[in-house]
């Protein structure tokens, strides 16, 4: 097992030998128990690395290790805590709030799913805390790097990794 770790303060992400600049949370740095749905902070902690999403045509699964799918029409993830699928992939439409995985921006061409918050989802304690591509901006309280950098470090992630968010 590897730790991935995101110095947020810094604005680093380390991984082995490998150094890059990362964006975090709008909201800054939170402690996971006080994460709310909605406050763009990034919570600290060490989160598991459960799989990868990838968007056809903008990512190959070239050497990845970990479990990985296509991101789909119609996939989303529910941020609605009234919502029984709260923090879990569900198909859009649907009665509840839920973010589209297909962004109109390159963001989610290739998206890490991290173990935060669901094991099992408490409701209103954040949802679709990810690992994504960067959008040049803070994130809503994810992780994000330069595409070239995500790429590298893709086929080296491997089951059993964290994310440890400091």
């Amino acid at each position: 097992m590897m730790a991935i770790r995101v110095d947020g303060a810094a604005g680093r992400l380390r991984f082995g030998a490998i150094d890059m600049p990362c964006t975090i949370g709008r909201g800054g740095l939170c402690a996971a128990a006080d994460k709310r749905e909605g406050d763009g902070c990034t919570p600290v902690g060490r989160w598991p690395v459960r799989g990868i999403l990838l968007r056809p045509g903008k990512a190959a699964p070239d050497g990845i290790r970990l479990p990985w799918r296509w991101v789909r029409e119609g996939d989303g993830w529910s941020d609605d805590p009234a919502d029984p699928a709260y923090n879990r992939p569900v198909q859009l439409p649907r009665a509840f709030s839920a973010e589209s995985l297909l962004r109109d921006d390159d963001a989610y061409d290739v998206i890490v799913v991290l173990g935060h918050n669901d094991a099992p989802p408490v409701p209103g304690q954040g949802s679709a805390i990810f690992f994504h591509l960067s959008e040049g901006r803070p994130t809503a309280g994810c992780v994000a790097v330069d595409r070239a950098d995500m790429l590298k470090l893709l086929p080296l992630l491997a089951p059993g990794d964290v994310m440890e968010i400091a």
